[in-house]
């Protein structure tokens, strides 16, 4: 009814209409950016994650010749000593990524890094191969839920303009802590034996564990998600039936394929005929991961001026060059072409995963976890067939073997840029 046939004052109505309009106060975003508080000590900590992670994984990787001698082992049966870490890490990644959403990121990657530290502090007592390979095991399977909780944490706790960033110095981690394990154990074992060399891993990993509790954030965007394995298998049934997240699974298994099969075999390589390259120098070799500290660090401008599937070409492009220049029996020439394929794979990768995170609405720690189970099966795999490729065909077996994971990762992009095509036709139709 009108307000005057209820009696009520037109005056106080038409007040009340004239009062000025309050200004809306703008929305302030509370997740961190560069520069803001705890973005440095949430930075710092997720570096030494990545570090503790990649030196726990790979400690085996620069020793394997060592562990070949010792045990009497071919290489193809002394490279599972990396391939069950990081198939065992494919393995959990996904149940791991679950039990995140229900006690959350910060208290399940602490939890991860502990047992696996603690696991780490035992490998140096293995007293057969088969039991070297089953710590190994258990070693990955503790660090699953590390790689799909960080990027989840960084997606609900950094602004989205600062994700590829946060995401690349996490990667960043990554790369020094697989070349400073490498380098480490090399020249320990040199002296002192394999044994020696992963036990010191196993303290640098309790160390980084211990600091990045202190360190990191606690989170404030976190909420509480279900257990239940319905809710999980439609969380998940939701992420593989996208074709750009399948797209970017397919890519980082691809890249992981190069990069697990050429570290695996390299220090076979260079310990053998025409470089015969004690044990400290094969180790130094792996400072070239401090190229890949730059370019994953980097990626987040790569995408700013390539797009994201131009930097994916250029990733693949710099990888083929590295293989193709790592045929030649010129030392030098071998050094540059792994430090192309570091340089490819770390961008590959840092731009895959970042893209993951950012593709993903709902369920980031699923959509994380399965691009970490396709990453880590692609180590695994890429271990065990560079092993097998070198045993049948010597390096250059194993380079074709990363050729083709290379044609790979081409295929699927091009495929990614016909597709955004045609919806692109599609919407100005």
């Amino acid at each position: 009814m009108p307000a005057a046939s209820t009696g009520a004052s037109t005056t106080v109505a038409a007040a009340s209409s004239s009062r000025p309009s309050v200004p809306s106060l703008p929305v302030v975003d509370s997740r961190m950016a560069p520069g803001g508080p705890g973005y440095r000590r949430m930075s710092f900590a997720l570096f030494l994650a990545g570090v503790a992670t990649f030196a726990l994984l790979y400690s085996t990787q620069a020793l394997l010749p060592l562990v070949s001698g010792e045990f009497g082992a071919a290489a193809s049966d002394a490279s599972w000593t990396v391939s069950a870490a990081t198939g065992a890490l494919a393995l959990f990644v996904l149940p791991m990524s679950a039990l995140s959403e229900r006690f959350g990121r910060r208290t399940v990657m602490t939890a991860s890094l502990a047992v696996a530290a603690t696991v780490g502090l035992l490998v140096p007592f293995a007293p057969s191969l088969g039991t070297l390979i089953a710590l190994r095991a258990v070693q990955g399977a503790a660090l699953a839920g590390l790689p799909a909780s960080a990027t989840a944490y960084l997606a609900e706790e950094v602004r989205p303009k600062a994700l590829i960033t946060a995401i690349g110095l996490f990667v960043a981690g990554n790369s020094v802590g697989g070349m400073s394990g490498r380098v480490i154990t090399g020249w320990v074992a040199q002296e002192w034996g394999w044994r020696a060399a992963v036990a010191v891993i196993g303290v640098l990993a309790v160390g980084c564990a211990v600091a990045f509790r202190l360190l990191l954030p606690a989170p404030r965007h976190f909420r509480t998600g279900s257990l239940r394995p319905r809710v999980l298998a439609r969380t998940v049934r939701t992420h593989l039936t996208n074709p750009l997240l399948r797209r970017l699974y397919a890519i980082g298994a691809l890249f992981m394929t190069v990069f697990g099969g050429v570290y695996t075999v390299i220090g076979y390589r260079l310990t053998e005929a025409p470089f015969g390259l004690p044990q400290g120098i094969v180790g130094s070799v792996f400072l070239v991961y401090l190229v890949g500290t730059v370019s994953a660090s980097t990626a987040g401008r790569l995408v700013a001026r390539l797009g994201r599937r131009g930097a994916l070409y250029l990733a693949g492009g710099t990888t083929t060059a590295g293989l193709l220049l790592s045929l030649s029996d010129t030392l030098a020439l071998v050094l540059l072409g792994l430090v192309l394929i570091t340089a490819g794979f770390f961008a590959g990768h840092a731009v895959a995963s970042s893209a993951v995170s950012h593709t993903a609405k709902e369920g980031r720690a699923q959509a994380s976890a399965l691009y970490q189970s396709a990453y880590y099966i692609g180590s695994s795999a890429g271990s065990t067939l560079g092993a097998v490729a070198f045993h049948a065909g010597g390096w250059s077996g194993t380079v074709g073997m990363g050729l083709l994971a290379v044609l790979g990762v081409v295929t699927v992009t091009v495929m990614g840029s016909r597709a955004a095509r045609s919806v692109r036709v599609a919407a100005a139709a």
